[in-house]
């Protein structure tokens, strides 16, 4: 399908672009789940875990997922309760966490409709308790029943791999209409640890042209400013409230991303996050969303044209690797790129 480009963000007209994701030439959703957790797949079988937290390690990888209860053991003392997902990620040749260790990565931060009046609670996902489950040795989910505001039930399914790549699927059900624009916008972010540098690096181009693609590092100067980047497409443009408040949904950097997948670079080992061409993830990034000095590097996801009661989903992999230079990088996420945009 083919959609007309009609304008961009500017904030002071409180719009930003978004993809137009419905497959109106034969009526099915482009974001459809794919019935991968428990929420969607009754055949799934799982063990509740009791504690607030669970260990996962497979090949060089290590990981410590959580829900969103406050943790204090040992590998992770005085973690805060509110932030979920990977509250640790550890590599054998860089034992320091990536995260920042009392807030997390891939963390479910926001859900809202571009409104103010709907935003009752900016981070409602913190706001409602998760349960942990326990699918195999590698595996586990982070369900969430149906939340105060939004009603959206959700299950994010942590894996890690046989090469130690994290892969991580959402999927969630509008359990009643909320939105009153037609859309959901769903947030995530990982609070990086005092990296050196706090850029994000991805291939694409300067907005609305038709330059060839080419590395960009890509930084923004302020909280809000500059700090999102969105796929190369046709788009639509929809209204966000004049005072919206979560200004790192669509302040728009003067760039959009050509190949579905970024990095930055910590401690000498390189965070890659990649995702499915076909779910048309927003990159988004902040210098100092984890406090000062811990940079944010983050992505968003919008489901237009929302039916209550059907179920959508998205799936991306993190790669925590040694980092040697761009062009190894580039070969070892390969295959994992590979996979999702065959997917």
């Amino acid at each position: 399908m083919h959609v007309r480009y009609t304008g961009h963000f500017a904030i002071t007209h409180a719009l930003f672009t978004f993809i137009s994701i419905a497959r109106s030439a034969c009526g099915v959703h482009d974001l459809y789940a794919d019935g991968i957790t428990s929420l969607t797949n009754a055949t799934v079988r799982y063990e509740l875990i009791e504690e607030h937290y669970i260990q996962l390690t497979r090949g060089d990888i290590s990981v410590i997922v959580v829900d969103n209860s406050a943790v204090d053991i040992p590998e992770l003392p005085k973690h805060r309760a509110g932030y979920n997902g990977i509250a640790s990620l550890k590599h054998t040749q860089q034992r320091k966490n990536v995260f920042v260790p009392t807030i997390s990565g891939l963390n479910f931060e926001h859900i809202h409709d571009g409104t103010t009046a709907g935003l009752t609670e900016k981070f409602e996902p913190r706001k409602f308790p998760m349960q942990l489950r326990k699918i195999n040795e590698f595996t586990v989910e982070l369900y969430q029943a149906p939340t105060g505001n939004w009603k959206l039930e959700s299950c994010g399914r942590y894996s890690l791999l046989t090469d130690g790549t994290l892969e991580y699927t959402f999927e969630c059900i509008p359990r009643a209409n909320a939105y009153s624009k037609g859309y959901i916008g769903l947030f995530w972010a990982s609070y990086i640890d005092k990296p050196k540098d706090k850029a994000i690096h991805f291939k694409g181009h300067q907005k609305h042209t038709a330059k060839s693609s080419r590395w960009i590092k890509a930084t923004t100067p302020s909280h809000g400013i500059e700090s999102t980047h969105p796929p190369n497409a046709n788009h639509n443009t929809i209204e966000v409230d004049l005072d919206f408040p979560l200004t790192l949904v669509g302040n728009l950097s003067n760039y959009e991303y050509l190949e579905s997948w970024y990095y930055g670079v910590s401690d000498q080992m390189a965070l890659a996050f990649m995702f499915r061409p076909k779910d048309k993830i927003w990159f988004a990034q902040s210098p100092s969303g984890g406090g000062k000095g811990n940079p944010a590097w983050d992505f968003q996801w919008f489901i237009q044209d929302v039916t209550i009661g059907k179920s959508y989903g998205f799936t991306m992999r993190a790669g925590y690797l040694p980092f040697v230079g761009r062009e190894s990088l580039e070969k070892e996420t390969q295959r994992n790129r590979n996979a999702l945009q065959n997917q």
